[in-house]
C-alpha cells in the first residue's frame, strides 16, 4: 500500500516540474500566504484545489466538521501563528454541504470521544431546534446546520483573545464563512464576514 504513495508522489512530482520548473524552489524559498483556511478532515474537501490556490498560498487548519473550540490549543496555535507569525490578512472557516459530522451531531450520541468533539454542533442544532424542525429532508437540515456551524464557528474566533489582540494593535485580518457544495465544486458566501472595522462595534 505505502508503495503506491511513493509511486504515486513521484509521478506527481515529475509532473509539476514539468509544468513549472521553478515550483518546488519558489515554494521552498518562503511561505507568506495571505490566507487561514480552517475547515473539514473531510478529504473531499483539499483546500488548495478547492480555492485555486498554490500550497503556500494558504496555511490550514482542518478538523472533524471544521469545529471552533475555545480551548482547543491545536487550532488556537494555529491561529496565533497564522495571524502574528505569518501576516495572514483573510481567515476562512469553511464547511461543507453533506458534512459527515454534522451528520452524526444529528444522530443519538454512542457515548464515542467524537459525541464530545461534535457537542458544540450538537448544541446548535437544539438552540435552532424550531428552524431546522421546519426543513422538509433530513439533507436539507444537515446542509443547513452545516451553514450555522460556519456562522457560528466565525462568531466564536471574532471573540478569542487572539483575534482582539490583533484588531486592537491594528492588524487588518478580516473573517469571512464559506460553505462548500460536494455536487458542484463551488464555494458559498454565507455573509458574515467580520472586518476590523466591524470589530470595533462589537
Amino acid at each position: 500500500m505505502i508503495d503506491e504513495i511513493f509511486k504515486r508522489n513521484k509521478a506527481w512530482s515529475e509532473r509539476i516540474r514539468t509544468a513549472s520548473p521553478d515550483f518546488f524552489p519558489r515554494l521552498a524559498a518562503q511561505q507568506t500566504p495571505e490566507y487561514l483556511w480552517i475547515g473539514c478532515s473531510d478529504s473531499r474537501v483539499p483546500a488548495n484545489q478547492v480555492a485555486g490556490l498554490d500550497p503556500g498560498e494558504v496555511f490550514v487548519h482542518r478538523n472533524v466538521a471544521n469545529v471552533i473550540h475555545s480551548a482547543d490549543m491545536n487550532m488556537l496555535s494555529v491561529l496565533e501563528f497564522a495571524i502574528f507569525g505569518l501576516g495572514v490578512k483573510e481567515i476562512i472557516v469553511t464547511g461543507h454541504y453533506g458534512c459527515g459530522g454534522v451528520r452524526a451531531s444529528l444522530s443519538e450520541p454512542t457515548g464515542a470521544l467524537v459525541d464530545h468533539w461534535l457537542e458544540p454542533v450538537r448544541r446548535l442544532s437544539q438552540i435552532n431546534a424550531e428552524e431546522l424542525d421546519r426543513i422538509e429532508t433530513h439533507e436539507q437540515k444537515i446542509d443547513r446546520l452545516c451553514e450555522l456551524n460556519v456562522l457560528e464557528s466565525v462568531r466564536k474566533l471574532a471573540d478569542t483573545p487572539i483575534l482582539r489582540e490583533a484588531w486592537k494593535r491594528g492588524l487588518t485580518v478580516s473573517l469571512h464563512g464559506l460553505c462548500y457544495g460536494l455536487k458542484d465544486g463551488l464555494l458559498r458566501d454565507m455573509r458574515c464576514s467580520i472586518t476590523p472595522e466591524d470589530a470595533k462595534t462589537r
